[in-house]
């Protein structure tokens, strides 16, 4: 089958989005949750042909931007690839200071609603409650693995024994730990004064800090000159997650930058080669059916 893709995220090298709040074609506008006045969406893409008995496995994914800013649309094209390979794809909406002026950890509350809305309206969707990834990029991906890996910052208005836990992670360039490490001088430099814009304790809100037992199988795509989020912190993040015996692969993409995932950078070799690795891990996973050839077109 083919993917095509076409709208372009970047111009002349830098990183721009498209206007919020976005309008997304092809994709179903959803209301999961309301606070403090302020409406948070969901834009969810099925297969075609789709129908409520599928039970079929989705995904969440959430945008990038430092906690501060960033924009939905970010992983359209990774939703209209999925939903063509069979699974519901989701994009999801959460406050950020620079719109709502909350801290990162308000980002988290949000993002485990969107996780739990998922799961408890699965059957008006054709969903598979115990196939309910989540995904997201550098901020995102933080997001993502705070889901599997934090107690704390579930919304206390909602029913929690509906788990917010996604089934399976799959991160780009994520930021998994935000308290110092012994003897990783580098990072722990990068760390001074992060409990002001984490409104927290910067251990609570760290996923390295709280990987504890049972964790999703997980796959992260991060560059090795990643200057924003160090190489070594997923490297680090890799070892635990094994020697906890939980499934995770790093695939490193040597002197790429941060970011180096998104469309529209250098002819989207890169996005393409993520995209097939992401492709083949979720097969493994039995989320979707191995496909004959996958051909991408990026025109």
């Amino acid at each position: 089958f083919i993917c095509c893709f076409s709208i372009i995220f970047e111009t002349q090298g830098q990183r721009i989005y498209p206007p919020y709040p976005p309008v997304i074609d092809g994709a179903k506008e959803i209301t999961y949750k309301t606070v403090n006045g302020t409406k948070l969406n969901l834009w969810m893409f099925t297969p075609e042909n789709h129908k409520l008995t599928d039970n079929a496995p989705a995904i969440v994914f959430f945008f990038g931007g430092g906690w501060r800013d960033g924009n939905p649309a970010q992983f359209v094209k990774h939703c209209d690839y999925l939903s063509a390979r069979g699974m519901v794809a989701i994009v999801a909406d959460y406050r950020v200071k620079n719109r709502h002026g909350v801290p990162a950890k308000d980002c988290v509350s949000d993002a485990k609603s969107a996780i739990r809305w998922v799961r408890e309206n699965a059957s008006e969707f054709g969903i598979d409650t115990n196939r309910i990834a989540a995904g997201g990029g550098s901020a995102g991906g933080h997001l993502a693995a705070a889901c599997a890996t934090l107690p704390k910052f579930d919304d206390e208005n909602e029913n929690k024994s509906i788990s917010s836990k996604p089934n399976a992670l799959v991160l780009f360039n994520p930021v998994l730990a935000l308290h110092p490490i012994v003897g990783e001088k580098k990072l722990n430099e990068k760390l001074v004064g992060l409990e002001k814009r984490m409104g927290t304790k910067p251990v609570d809100m760290s996923p390295y800090h709280n990987m504890d037992g049972k964790l999703p199988p997980t796959i992260i795509f991060h560059g090795t000159g990643d200057e924003n989020v160090p190489f070594m912190t997923v490297e680090l993040f890799t070892k635990k997650m094994h020697k906890l015996g939980n499934e995770c692969t790093l695939v490193a993409y040597q002197g790429e930058p941060h970011g180096f995932f998104n469309y529209g950078k250098k002819s989207n070799a890169i996005f393409v080669d993520t995209l097939h690795k992401m492709d083949e891990f979720l097969v493994s996973l039995g989320y979707l059916k191995a496909p004959p050839e996958i051909v991408i077109s990026t025109n």
